[in-house]
């Protein structure tokens, strides 16, 4: 599996070397720039970096600079990071598209925390999910079976699609019906697992993607 890549952009190099050595610890590539116009001119150059740390107090070409530079182009990752705590910088930074606010001094635990959950929200929203040949297409609700669409109805789209969201992850028929079916839903766990076996049936030889979990519910189980 390919390492997700931060771009750290900081003009303080001792803050730079904090950050990156403590993210690569937690397996991400790591790549940095020294002020804004480096963090443009390497973000521009290399297609295939998943999210940016941003410090805000820069001289010449500040961190807001920069994000507004990106949101032209691109909907990365952005988290802010800056000495300044006051609100009205922490609204102008989400203004600008920023997706998390960081206020120094802070706990290089909880920003790899915010790190990983940006990254896994952005990967939960990409627009089609490849599992061993089972496509999801979200936007045209459509799903492809080894190249091949299958007709699946609403529910049983919005079904396979959360399990999907949520891979690895045992969910609870609640879980599930709270989900998908609304909270104002009166059914019980049968609607679902009704809904699992039909599911099952036209995924073929994909049905065990979806694993039953004893006493509990059901989880979307991807191969390594």
């Amino acid at each position: 599996m390919v390492a997700s890549k931060i771009l750290i952009v900081d003009d303080e190099d001792r803050m730079r070397r904090l950050v990156g050595d403590f993210l690569k610890k937690q397996g991400y590539a790591v790549t940095e720039a020294a002020d804004g116009r480096e963090a443009l001119d390497l973000f521009m150059a290399q297609s295939d970096i998943d999210l940016i740390i941003l410090d805000v107090m820069m001289p010449e070409y500040d961190g807001w600079a920069v994000c507004r530079e990106i949101r032209k182009t691109s909907q990365v990752p952005i988290i802010m990071l800056t000495a300044r705590g006051e609100e009205s910088d922490e609204l102008f930074g989400f203004d600008l598209g920023a997706d998390e606010y960081i206020a120094k001094p802070f706990s290089l635990k909880i920003l790899a925390a915010r790190v990983q959950a940006l990254l896994k929200r952005t990967e939960n929203n990409k627009a089609v999910k490849s599992f061993d040949g089972l496509e999801i297409d979200n936007p045209g609700r459509q799903v492809y079976l080894d190249g091949k669409e299958i007709e699946l109805s609403p529910k049983e789209f919005d079904l396979l699609l959360y399990l999907a969201e949520n891979a690895g992850i045992a969910l609870s028929r609640e879980q599930i019906l709270n989900a998908v079916w609304d909270y104002d839903y009166f059914g019980d766990g049968r609607t679902i697992d009704t809904h699992i076996k039909k599911l099952r049936s036209k995924l073929g030889d994909k049905n065990e993607l979806i694993q039953t979990v004893r006493g509990l519910g059901y989880r979307f189980e991807v191969k390594k």
